[in-house]
């Protein structure tokens, strides 16, 4: 069940999230980003309500449409969008740029360019993590393009074979880059793949945020039993194009127009807590006012920031232990 704390991180978390990719958005259009982005803006409510069951011990392996993710595990939105902008100050010094941030003392163990490139890395910090006897849990973040990669099968195997501690979260957005789900793969959910290999598998809808986070809940406490993982796909949309100089001529566009303006995930969960009267308006206004003010700052921040050293490009190459 979702408290009023807890429903105020998430809201606010779903709002850095969001205000974070627009502004990304911009930046590109200003050409101030180093090369292209690709945006979660409309898939919050996933990342989200997932992370605030997660602690810093916990670990996530990401996408390469990973901020939100990496926001939601504990980035700093101000470091975040220095990277993107091949910043000195950024997470990883301006050389990761928007696909493979990385921050291992909040357990995210980095954005990946490579589609299906997360599942194996997750599956091995699982094992980790048994073999350590560490009370947590590794999640995967991953899309539906990467459900019909060798890596998803494999992995899934392993991690129910050895009865591994991670659970494999599928965003599924409707379409792998430019291609339809419908024409790319052969069952109607991802999530009936689970039977496959002897794990649960659910489906849920990715744009409710109390739906997520139950069926995460649920995952988390069979994977902490030492039962092993569970396969969730949560259906989703993303607003903007797969990259953001996408023409996006593939997809009807009164259907994204739809999706945004009925299935927005912040504005459903904002109704929900109106609902059930564990949030005020007053409160969540205030939320609103207080991430803008933070985004103002990190705009800020990253365009004032250096540019990184020459003299230091092979810096952190080579181990030197």
């Amino acid at each position: 069940m979702i408290d009023e704390k807890k429903a105020l991180w998430i809201y606010k978390t779903m709002k850095e999230i969001r205000e974070f990719e627009e502004t990304a958005w911009t930046l590109f259009t200003e050409n101030k980003l180093r090369g292209s982005v690709h945006l979660y803006t409309g898939q919050e409510a996933v990342a989200a309500a997932i992370c605030s069951q997660l602690t810093d011990e916990d670990y996530i392996t990401s996408t390469h449409r990973g901020h939100g993710h990496c926001i939601a595990k504990g980035a700093r939105l101000d470091f975040a969008l220095a990277e993107l902008m091949g910043k000195a100050t950024g997470y990883c010094k301006g050389r990761s740029g928007s696909m493979h941030i990385a921050d291992f003392n909040k357990g995210n163990l980095g954005a990946n360019a490579i589609v299906g490139g997360g599942l194996p890395i997750a599956t091995g910090a699982a094992l980790a993590q048994k073999m350590q006897k560490k009370n947590h849990v590794t999640v995967c973040f991953f899309g539906d393009g990467a459900s019909n990669q060798g890596t998803f099968h494999e992995s899934i195997n392993l991690a129910s074979v050895w009865k591994l501690p991670v659970i494999y979260v599928c965003e599924n957005n409707e379409f792998g880059m430019t291609v339809p789900v419908s024409q790319s793969t052969s069952v109607r959910n991802i999530s009936d793949r689970a039977k496959g290999y002897g794990i649960p598998g659910e489906t849920v809808d990715g744009n409710d945020v109390e739906a997520v986070f139950d069926a995460f809940a649920r995952a988390k406490e069979r994977a902490l039993r030492g039962d092993g993982p569970t396969l969730i796909e949560c259906k989703t949309y993303r607003w903007r194009g797969h990259w953001t100089g996408d023409p996006e001529t593939y997809r009807d566009r009164e259907v994204t127009e739809e999706w945004r303006e009925k299935r927005d995930p912040i504005s459903l969960f904002r109704t929900c807590l109106k609902a059930r009267n564990l949030v005020s308006d007053a409160a969540l206004d205030a939320v609103d006012t207080a991430v803008a003010e933070e985004m103002r700052k990190a705009v800020e921040f990253a365009e004032s920031s250096p540019e990184p050293d020459a003299a230091h490009v092979m810096d952190d190459v080579f181990y030197e232990g």
